[in-house]
Protein backbone atom coordinates (compact mmCIF):
# COMPACT_ATOMS: atom_id res chain seq x y z
CA UNK A 1 0.00 0.00 0.00
CA UNK A 2 1.29 3.46 -0.74
CA UNK A 3 0.78 5.72 2.70
CA UNK A 4 1.48 9.64 1.67
CA UNK A 5 2.43 11.80 4.82
CA UNK A 6 1.26 15.02 5.09
CA UNK A 7 2.64 17.90 7.42
CA UNK A 8 1.09 21.57 6.53
CA UNK A 9 2.82 24.98 6.99
CA UNK A 10 2.25 26.32 10.43
CA UNK A 11 4.40 28.77 11.09
CA UNK A 12 1.75 31.51 9.82
CA UNK A 13 -0.03 30.98 12.92
CA UNK A 14 2.53 32.97 14.72
CA UNK A 15 2.40 36.96 12.95
CA UNK A 16 4.94 38.62 13.98
CA UNK A 17 6.71 35.49 15.43
CA UNK A 18 6.80 33.84 12.06
CA UNK A 19 9.98 34.85 11.04
CA UNK A 20 11.84 33.23 14.45
CA UNK A 21 9.51 30.69 14.38
CA UNK A 22 10.43 29.70 10.65
CA UNK A 23 14.12 29.82 11.32
CA UNK A 24 14.15 27.72 14.88
CA UNK A 25 11.14 25.83 14.30
CA UNK A 26 11.10 24.27 10.86
CA UNK A 27 12.82 20.90 12.00
CA UNK A 28 11.84 17.43 10.55
CA UNK A 29 8.15 16.25 11.67
CA UNK A 30 10.21 13.32 13.67
CA UNK A 31 7.34 11.32 14.27
CA UNK A 32 6.35 11.11 11.24
CA UNK A 33 9.16 10.12 9.60
CA UNK A 34 9.36 7.31 12.14
CA UNK A 35 5.91 5.85 11.07
CA UNK A 36 6.83 6.07 7.62
CA UNK A 37 10.20 4.27 7.94
CA UNK A 38 7.82 1.77 10.10
CA UNK A 39 5.48 1.81 7.14
CA UNK A 40 8.49 0.65 4.99
CA UNK A 41 9.55 -1.65 7.54
CA UNK A 42 6.49 -3.55 6.69
CA UNK A 43 6.48 -3.68 3.11
CA UNK A 44 4.71 -0.31 2.29
CA UNK A 45 5.40 2.63 0.20
CA UNK A 46 5.95 5.73 2.19
CA UNK A 47 5.85 9.24 0.81
CA UNK A 48 6.37 12.52 3.51
CA UNK A 49 5.28 16.25 2.18
CA UNK A 50 6.48 18.62 4.67
CA UNK A 51 4.80 21.85 3.77
CA UNK A 52 6.52 23.81 6.42
CA UNK A 53 9.90 22.81 5.49
CA UNK A 54 9.40 23.41 1.25
CA UNK A 55 6.63 26.49 2.17
CA UNK A 56 3.74 24.84 0.08
CA UNK A 57 0.52 26.58 0.77
CA UNK A 58 -2.17 24.55 1.56
CA UNK A 59 -3.67 24.86 -1.85
CA UNK A 60 -0.75 23.06 -3.16
CA UNK A 61 -0.01 20.79 -0.62
CA UNK A 62 -4.03 19.09 -1.66
CA UNK A 63 -3.03 19.25 -5.24
CA UNK A 64 0.62 17.67 -4.65
CA UNK A 65 -1.11 15.25 -2.23
CA UNK A 66 -3.44 14.11 -4.47
CA UNK A 67 -1.30 13.62 -7.17
CA UNK A 68 0.85 11.15 -5.49
CA UNK A 69 -2.52 8.61 -5.63
CA UNK A 70 -1.67 6.97 -2.01
CA UNK A 71 -4.10 3.97 -0.78
CA UNK A 72 -4.21 6.70 2.50
CA UNK A 73 -3.17 9.88 3.26
CA UNK A 74 -1.56 10.35 7.36
CA UNK A 75 -1.77 13.17 9.46
CA UNK A 76 -0.84 14.17 13.16
CA UNK A 77 -2.05 16.59 15.23
CA UNK A 78 -1.21 19.13 18.33
CA UNK A 79 -3.78 21.11 19.61
CA UNK A 80 -2.79 24.56 18.43
CA UNK A 81 -2.43 23.43 14.98
CA UNK A 82 -5.36 21.02 14.78
CA UNK A 83 -7.41 23.20 12.91
CA UNK A 84 -4.76 23.57 10.15
CA UNK A 85 -5.38 19.39 9.97
CA UNK A 86 -8.97 19.76 9.63
CA UNK A 87 -8.61 22.32 7.43
CA UNK A 88 -6.59 20.49 5.15
CA UNK A 89 -8.53 17.03 5.38
CA UNK A 90 -11.97 19.07 4.52
CA UNK A 91 -10.50 20.22 1.61
CA UNK A 92 -8.99 16.84 0.46
CA UNK A 93 -12.31 15.94 0.92
CA UNK A 94 -13.88 18.77 -1.04
CA UNK A 95 -11.78 17.52 -4.01
CA UNK A 96 -13.91 14.40 -4.55
CA UNK A 97 -10.80 12.09 -3.29
CA UNK A 98 -12.52 8.85 -1.43
CA UNK A 99 -8.77 8.32 -0.26
CA UNK A 100 -9.11 7.50 3.63
CA UNK A 101 -7.68 10.22 6.15
CA UNK A 102 -5.61 8.38 8.86
CA UNK A 103 -4.80 10.94 11.90
CA UNK A 104 -2.38 10.38 15.35
CA UNK A 105 -1.03 12.90 17.71
CA UNK A 106 -1.25 13.84 21.15
CA UNK A 107 -4.67 16.12 20.66
CA UNK A 108 -6.39 13.10 19.14
CA UNK A 109 -5.57 10.70 22.24
CA UNK A 110 -6.65 13.48 24.33
CA UNK A 111 -9.65 14.19 22.64
CA UNK A 112 -10.67 10.41 21.65
CA UNK A 113 -14.53 10.24 20.30
CA UNK A 114 -14.93 14.26 20.13
CA UNK A 115 -13.04 14.12 17.14
CA UNK A 116 -15.02 11.80 15.03
CA UNK A 117 -18.54 13.49 16.49
CA UNK A 118 -17.41 16.59 15.24
CA UNK A 119 -15.12 16.02 12.73
CA UNK A 120 -16.10 13.45 9.71
CA UNK A 121 -13.80 14.16 7.25
CA UNK A 122 -11.36 12.40 9.22
CA UNK A 123 -11.68 8.05 8.93
CA UNK A 124 -9.87 6.65 11.51
CA UNK A 125 -7.87 8.28 14.66
CA UNK A 126 -4.86 6.75 16.48
CA UNK A 127 -4.63 6.81 19.86
CA UNK A 128 -1.72 6.40 22.32
CA UNK A 129 1.38 5.20 19.94
CA UNK A 130 1.13 4.26 17.07
CA UNK A 131 4.19 2.95 16.30
CA UNK A 132 2.30 -0.73 16.23
CA UNK A 133 -1.53 -0.33 15.66
CA UNK A 134 -0.34 1.60 12.61
CA UNK A 135 1.19 -1.28 11.00
CA UNK A 136 -1.46 -3.69 11.93
CA UNK A 137 -4.52 -1.32 10.93
CA UNK A 138 -2.62 -1.06 7.24
CA UNK A 139 -2.48 -4.79 7.61
CA UNK A 140 -6.14 -5.26 7.96
CA UNK A 141 -6.91 -2.67 6.34
CA UNK A 142 -5.12 -4.11 2.44
CA UNK A 143 -6.73 -7.80 3.54
CA UNK A 144 -10.64 -6.06 4.19
CA UNK A 145 -10.20 -7.26 7.79
CA UNK A 146 -12.78 -6.44 10.79
CA UNK A 147 -11.24 -2.98 11.71
CA UNK A 148 -12.77 -2.95 14.97
CA UNK A 149 -10.27 -6.11 16.09
CA UNK A 150 -7.42 -4.00 15.71
CA UNK A 151 -6.36 -1.95 18.90
CA UNK A 152 -5.69 1.72 18.67
CA UNK A 153 -8.31 3.22 16.72
CA UNK A 154 -11.51 5.19 16.62
CA UNK A 155 -13.83 5.46 13.69
CA UNK A 156 -17.72 5.50 12.69
CA UNK A 157 -19.24 2.22 10.95
CA UNK A 158 -22.75 3.34 9.97
CA UNK A 159 -24.34 5.75 13.38
CA UNK A 160 -22.03 3.95 15.82
CA UNK A 161 -18.41 5.37 16.87
CA UNK A 162 -16.07 2.06 17.48
CA UNK A 163 -13.55 2.80 20.18
CA UNK A 164 -10.46 0.83 20.86
CA UNK A 165 -7.96 0.93 23.41
CA UNK A 166 -5.16 3.39 23.16
CA UNK A 167 -1.66 1.77 22.04
CA UNK A 168 1.37 1.87 24.35
CA UNK A 169 4.80 0.65 23.21
CA UNK A 170 6.13 -2.20 25.62
CA UNK A 171 8.46 -1.29 28.26
CA UNK A 172 10.18 -3.00 31.47
CA UNK A 173 11.99 0.05 33.41
CA UNK A 174 12.50 -0.81 36.78
CA UNK A 175 13.79 1.31 39.36
CA UNK A 176 15.78 0.30 42.02
CA UNK A 177 16.82 3.10 44.55
CA UNK A 178 19.89 4.08 41.79
CA UNK A 179 19.86 0.95 39.80
CA UNK A 180 18.27 0.63 36.16
CA UNK A 181 17.01 -2.38 34.82
CA UNK A 182 16.05 -1.83 31.39
CA UNK A 183 15.01 -3.27 28.25
CA UNK A 184 16.18 -0.95 25.19
CA UNK A 185 12.16 -0.92 24.04
CA UNK A 186 12.96 1.42 21.45
CA UNK A 187 15.77 -0.20 19.72
CA UNK A 188 13.41 -2.41 17.55
CA UNK A 189 11.82 0.29 15.59
CA UNK A 190 13.84 1.10 12.51
CA UNK A 191 15.29 5.07 12.18
CA UNK A 192 13.34 7.82 10.88
CA UNK A 193 13.23 7.75 7.20
CA UNK A 194 14.98 10.62 6.35
CA UNK A 195 15.11 9.60 3.10
CA UNK A 196 11.72 11.19 2.65
CA UNK A 197 12.47 14.68 3.53
CA UNK A 198 14.25 17.80 2.69
CA UNK A 199 17.13 17.18 5.10
CA UNK A 200 18.75 20.17 3.66
CA UNK A 201 15.62 22.68 4.44
CA UNK A 202 16.24 22.36 7.93
CA UNK A 203 19.04 24.31 9.54
CA UNK A 204 19.08 25.97 13.57
CA UNK A 205 21.41 28.71 14.51
CA UNK A 206 24.16 27.21 17.09
CA UNK A 207 27.16 28.63 18.91
CA UNK A 208 28.98 28.27 15.39
CA UNK A 209 26.36 30.15 13.48
CA UNK A 210 23.44 28.40 11.34
CA UNK A 211 24.03 25.16 10.45
CA UNK A 212 22.04 21.90 9.02
CA UNK A 213 21.10 19.97 11.88
CA UNK A 214 18.79 17.21 12.26
CA UNK A 215 16.88 15.42 15.83
CA UNK A 216 17.24 12.24 17.56
CA UNK A 217 15.02 10.74 19.92
CA UNK A 218 17.63 8.65 22.68
CA UNK A 219 14.81 8.37 25.63
CA UNK A 220 11.32 8.77 25.73
CA UNK A 221 9.38 9.81 28.59
CA UNK A 222 9.07 12.65 31.78
CA UNK A 223 8.55 10.82 35.03
CA UNK A 224 7.40 14.31 36.42
CA UNK A 225 3.81 15.84 37.09
CA UNK A 226 4.16 19.65 35.59
CA UNK A 227 0.53 21.15 35.87
CA UNK A 228 1.17 22.29 32.57
CA UNK A 229 2.07 18.89 30.73
CA UNK A 230 -0.98 16.78 29.48
CA UNK A 231 1.86 13.29 31.26
CA UNK A 232 -1.42 11.45 32.70
CA UNK A 233 -3.40 11.99 29.40
CA UNK A 234 -0.82 11.17 26.99
CA UNK A 235 1.02 8.66 29.37
CA UNK A 236 4.04 10.71 28.86
CA UNK A 237 5.43 8.81 32.21
CA UNK A 238 6.42 6.15 30.71
CA UNK A 239 9.98 5.92 30.31
CA UNK A 240 11.38 4.24 27.02
CA UNK A 241 14.82 3.74 26.14
CA UNK A 242 17.26 3.48 23.14
CA UNK A 243 20.66 1.77 23.42
CA UNK A 244 23.97 3.95 23.24
CA UNK A 245 25.02 1.87 20.39
CA UNK A 246 21.72 2.35 18.63
CA UNK A 247 22.37 6.16 19.13
CA UNK A 248 25.70 6.67 17.61
CA UNK A 249 25.04 4.16 14.84
CA UNK A 250 21.92 6.39 13.73
CA UNK A 251 24.16 9.50 13.96
CA UNK A 252 26.83 7.40 11.84
CA UNK A 253 23.78 6.93 9.31
CA UNK A 254 22.89 10.75 9.31
CA UNK A 255 26.65 11.60 8.62
CA UNK A 256 27.08 9.41 6.23
CA UNK A 257 23.89 9.59 4.24
CA UNK A 258 24.00 13.64 4.59
CA UNK A 259 27.38 14.91 5.16
CA UNK A 260 26.66 18.49 5.67
CA UNK A 261 24.73 17.86 8.33
CA UNK A 262 26.80 18.79 11.89
CA UNK A 263 24.46 19.22 14.26
CA UNK A 264 22.04 17.08 16.73
CA UNK A 265 19.53 18.28 18.86
CA UNK A 266 18.74 15.33 20.74
CA UNK A 267 14.70 15.41 21.82
CA UNK A 268 14.67 14.32 24.83
CA UNK A 269 12.29 16.14 27.47
CA UNK A 270 15.62 14.89 30.22
CA UNK A 271 18.48 13.84 28.33
CA UNK A 272 20.95 13.71 31.82
CA UNK A 273 18.09 11.59 33.38
CA UNK A 274 20.39 8.24 33.89
CA UNK A 275 23.42 10.44 33.28
CA UNK A 276 26.09 7.44 33.42
CA UNK A 277 23.82 4.66 32.53
CA UNK A 278 22.94 6.81 29.06
CA UNK A 279 23.83 10.00 27.79
CA UNK A 280 27.51 9.79 29.09
CA UNK A 281 27.58 6.17 27.39
CA UNK A 282 26.42 7.97 24.37
CA UNK A 283 29.31 10.90 24.62
CA UNK A 284 32.24 8.09 25.08
CA UNK A 285 30.85 5.94 21.95
CA UNK A 286 30.95 10.09 20.10
CA UNK A 287 34.63 10.47 21.53
CA UNK A 288 36.10 6.98 20.94
CA UNK A 289 34.73 6.48 17.59
CA UNK A 290 35.87 9.85 16.27
CA UNK A 291 32.49 11.73 15.33
CA UNK A 292 32.87 14.99 15.16
CA UNK A 293 29.47 16.77 15.50
CA UNK A 294 27.65 19.24 17.78
CA UNK A 295 24.62 18.55 19.94
CA UNK A 296 22.16 20.25 22.37
CA UNK A 297 19.18 19.21 24.46
CA UNK A 298 17.31 20.15 27.39
CA UNK A 299 17.43 18.18 31.12
CA UNK A 300 16.16 19.58 34.53
CA UNK A 301 18.75 21.87 36.69
CA UNK A 302 18.93 19.57 39.70
CA UNK A 303 20.49 16.68 37.19
CA UNK A 304 23.58 19.06 35.68
CA UNK A 305 27.12 17.74 37.25
CA UNK A 306 30.42 18.87 37.00
CA UNK A 307 32.15 16.20 35.58
CA UNK A 308 28.85 15.08 33.84
CA UNK A 309 28.88 18.51 31.35
CA UNK A 310 32.57 18.48 30.85
CA UNK A 311 32.22 14.89 29.18
CA UNK A 312 29.47 16.22 27.14
CA UNK A 313 31.06 19.33 26.57
CA UNK A 314 34.31 17.27 24.93
CA UNK A 315 31.55 15.10 22.86
CA UNK A 316 30.20 18.42 21.06
CA UNK A 317 27.58 19.44 23.69
CA UNK A 318 26.61 23.61 22.71
CA UNK A 319 23.46 24.54 24.40
CA UNK A 320 21.13 23.09 26.83
CA UNK A 321 17.43 23.98 27.72
CA UNK A 322 16.35 24.00 31.24
CA UNK A 323 12.37 24.53 31.97
CA UNK A 324 12.68 27.25 34.73
CA UNK A 325 9.16 28.44 34.39
CA UNK A 326 9.46 31.01 37.41
CA UNK A 327 11.50 31.85 40.72
CA UNK A 328 8.35 32.32 42.61
CA UNK A 329 9.06 29.56 44.96
CA UNK A 330 4.84 29.25 45.68
CA UNK A 331 3.97 28.94 42.20
CA UNK A 332 6.29 26.35 41.64
CA UNK A 333 4.85 24.38 44.31
CA UNK A 334 1.85 24.89 42.93
CA UNK A 335 2.91 23.43 39.43
CA UNK A 336 4.63 20.60 41.04
CA UNK A 337 8.10 21.89 39.83
CA UNK A 338 10.19 19.69 42.14
CA UNK A 339 13.45 21.52 41.42
CA UNK A 340 15.09 24.03 43.94
CA UNK A 341 15.87 27.69 42.70
CA UNK A 342 19.78 27.33 43.73
CA UNK A 343 20.31 24.30 41.39
CA UNK A 344 19.48 26.64 38.32
CA UNK A 345 21.93 28.96 39.81
CA UNK A 346 24.46 26.56 40.00
CA UNK A 347 23.43 24.50 37.00
CA UNK A 348 23.95 27.89 34.44
CA UNK A 349 27.28 28.02 36.15
CA UNK A 350 28.53 25.06 35.44
CA UNK A 351 27.45 25.21 31.73
CA UNK A 352 29.02 28.78 31.10
CA UNK A 353 32.03 27.26 32.68
CA UNK A 354 32.58 24.52 29.72
CA UNK A 355 31.54 27.53 27.29
CA UNK A 356 27.92 25.70 27.02
CA UNK A 357 25.14 28.55 26.22
CA UNK A 358 22.61 27.82 28.85
CA UNK A 359 18.52 28.37 27.78
CA UNK A 360 16.14 28.80 30.63
CA UNK A 361 12.71 28.87 29.64
CA UNK A 362 10.15 30.64 31.63
CA UNK A 363 6.29 31.01 31.46
CA UNK A 364 3.74 33.74 32.68
CA UNK A 365 0.49 33.60 33.53
CA UNK A 366 0.82 30.53 35.49
CA UNK A 367 -1.85 30.10 38.56
CA UNK A 368 -0.54 32.81 41.36
CA UNK A 369 1.08 35.15 38.67
CA UNK A 370 1.20 38.83 39.67
CA UNK A 371 2.94 41.63 38.35
CA UNK A 372 5.58 41.69 41.32
CA UNK A 373 6.36 37.98 40.04
CA UNK A 374 6.59 38.67 36.69
CA UNK A 375 9.01 41.93 37.75
CA UNK A 376 11.14 39.71 40.00
CA UNK A 377 11.32 37.18 37.03
CA UNK A 378 12.12 39.87 34.96
CA UNK A 379 14.83 41.42 37.42
CA UNK A 380 16.41 38.07 37.57
CA UNK A 381 16.93 36.72 33.50
CA UNK A 382 17.61 40.54 32.89
CA UNK A 383 20.93 40.43 34.97
CA UNK A 384 21.83 36.71 35.38
CA UNK A 385 25.20 36.97 32.69
CA UNK A 386 25.46 33.09 32.88
CA UNK A 387 22.19 33.00 30.97
CA UNK A 388 22.78 33.24 27.65
CA UNK A 389 19.85 33.07 25.78
CA UNK A 390 16.04 32.88 27.68
CA UNK A 391 12.78 31.82 26.14
CA UNK A 392 9.32 33.53 27.83
CA UNK A 393 6.30 32.06 26.77
CA UNK A 394 2.75 32.77 27.98
CA UNK A 395 1.63 29.71 29.67
CA UNK A 396 -1.03 28.20 27.62
CA UNK A 397 -3.92 25.34 29.09
CA UNK A 398 -3.63 23.09 26.83
CA UNK A 399 -6.42 20.19 27.13
CA UNK A 400 -5.26 17.26 28.97
CA UNK A 401 -3.00 19.11 31.60
CA UNK A 402 -4.05 20.15 35.19
CA UNK A 403 -3.73 23.63 34.23
CA UNK A 404 -6.42 23.35 32.09
CA UNK A 405 -8.56 21.87 34.55
CA UNK A 406 -8.04 24.54 36.94
CA UNK A 407 -8.70 27.36 34.11
CA UNK A 408 -11.84 26.10 33.00
CA UNK A 409 -12.88 25.61 37.13
CA UNK A 410 -11.82 29.17 37.37
CA UNK A 411 -9.79 28.30 40.70
CA UNK A 412 -6.24 29.01 41.60
CA UNK A 413 -7.25 32.65 40.37
CA UNK A 414 -6.93 31.38 36.41
CA UNK A 415 -10.63 31.42 34.06
CA UNK A 416 -10.50 30.64 30.97
CA UNK A 417 -11.21 33.03 28.14
CA UNK A 418 -11.13 30.97 24.94
CA UNK A 419 -12.08 27.37 23.71
CA UNK A 420 -10.69 28.14 20.73
CA UNK A 421 -7.80 25.57 19.59
CA UNK A 422 -6.07 28.01 17.10
CA UNK A 423 -5.82 30.71 19.42
CA UNK A 424 -3.44 28.19 22.02
CA UNK A 425 -0.33 30.20 20.87
CA UNK A 426 2.60 30.67 23.46
CA UNK A 427 3.32 33.88 21.78
CA UNK A 428 1.63 37.07 21.06
CA UNK A 429 -1.83 35.92 22.72
CA UNK A 430 -3.15 34.77 25.68
CA UNK A 431 -6.15 32.78 25.92
CA UNK A 432 -6.45 32.98 30.33
CA UNK A 433 -7.12 35.49 32.46
CA UNK A 434 -4.51 35.02 35.80
CA UNK A 435 -5.91 37.52 39.07
CA UNK A 436 -5.91 40.81 37.85
CA UNK A 437 -3.65 40.22 34.79
CA UNK A 438 -5.89 40.38 31.84
CA UNK A 439 -4.68 38.12 28.30
CA UNK A 440 -3.79 42.09 27.28
CA UNK A 441 -1.47 42.54 30.13
CA UNK A 442 0.17 38.73 29.80
CA UNK A 443 0.67 39.82 26.25
CA UNK A 444 2.30 43.47 26.86
CA UNK A 445 4.01 41.57 29.55
CA UNK A 446 5.43 39.12 27.62
CA UNK A 447 6.96 42.03 25.07
CA UNK A 448 8.63 43.85 28.37
CA UNK A 449 10.23 40.90 29.48
CA UNK A 450 11.43 40.13 25.44
CA UNK A 451 12.65 43.89 25.46
CA UNK A 452 14.11 43.46 28.70
CA UNK A 453 16.07 40.26 28.16
CA UNK A 454 17.60 41.26 24.58
CA UNK A 455 18.24 44.37 25.28
CA UNK A 456 21.70 43.16 27.28
CA UNK A 457 24.41 43.57 25.13
CA UNK A 458 25.43 40.19 26.72
CA UNK A 459 23.08 38.42 25.15
CA UNK A 460 23.50 39.95 21.06
CA UNK A 461 26.38 37.55 20.07
CA UNK A 462 24.15 34.43 20.83
CA UNK A 463 21.23 35.84 18.98
CA UNK A 464 23.41 36.90 16.13
CA UNK A 465 24.81 33.39 16.44
CA UNK A 466 21.13 31.77 16.30
CA UNK A 467 19.47 33.99 13.89
CA UNK A 468 22.31 35.48 11.23
CA UNK A 469 22.38 38.54 10.02
CA UNK A 470 18.95 39.63 8.94
CA UNK A 471 17.54 37.47 11.70
CA UNK A 472 19.20 39.65 14.65
CA UNK A 473 18.29 42.88 12.95
CA UNK A 474 14.93 41.92 12.86
CA UNK A 475 15.39 40.94 16.99
CA UNK A 476 16.75 44.39 17.30
CA UNK A 477 14.16 46.24 15.43
CA UNK A 478 11.69 44.50 17.15
CA UNK A 479 13.04 45.14 20.50
CA UNK A 480 12.79 49.29 19.74
CA UNK A 481 9.56 48.91 18.22
CA UNK A 482 8.30 47.26 21.21
CA UNK A 483 9.72 49.77 23.17
CA UNK A 484 8.57 52.35 21.62
CA UNK A 485 4.82 50.94 22.08
CA UNK A 486 5.18 50.43 25.30
CA UNK A 487 6.52 54.11 26.33
CA UNK A 488 3.69 55.38 24.22
CA UNK A 489 0.53 52.70 25.87
CA UNK A 490 -1.06 54.06 29.01
CA UNK A 491 -2.06 51.12 30.15
CA UNK A 492 1.49 49.94 30.09
CA UNK A 493 2.14 53.06 32.12
CA UNK A 494 2.04 51.73 35.71
CA UNK A 495 3.70 48.48 34.64
CA UNK A 496 6.84 50.58 33.61
CA UNK A 497 6.59 53.04 36.02
CA UNK A 498 6.76 50.31 38.57
CA UNK A 499 9.12 50.52 41.20
CA UNK A 500 11.31 47.69 40.44
CA UNK A 501 12.00 49.33 37.26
Amino acid sequence: MKIAFLYPRWTGEYGLFGHFAKRNSTWMPQNIALLAAIAEQYGHIASIIDAQADNISEEDLVNQAIALKPDIFALTCYSPFFHLNTSLAQKIKESGSKIPIIVGGPHITIMKEKIAEQYPQFDYLFLGEAEQSLPNFLDSYQKGNDLSQVDGIIFKRKDEIIIGKPQWIPTTIKITGKTVEKEFALDRYPFPARHLLPMNKYRLGTVDGRTHFTSVHTMRGCPWHCIFCASDAINTTRMAMRSPRSVVDEIKKIQQDFPYITHIFFTDDVLTLWAEKHILKICNLIIKEGIKITFESSTRANLVEDEMVAQMAKAGLVRMSMGLETINTQMRDTMRKQVKLKDYTRANKIFEKYGVEAMNSVMIGLPGETLETIEELSDFLENAKEVKQANCSIAVPYPGTEFNQMAQAGTHGVKLLDKDFSEYLRYGKAVTKVGELTSEDLVKLQNKMFVRIYSKPWRWKPMYNKHGLIGFALLMLRVLRLWKQMLFDQKMKPILTHPKN
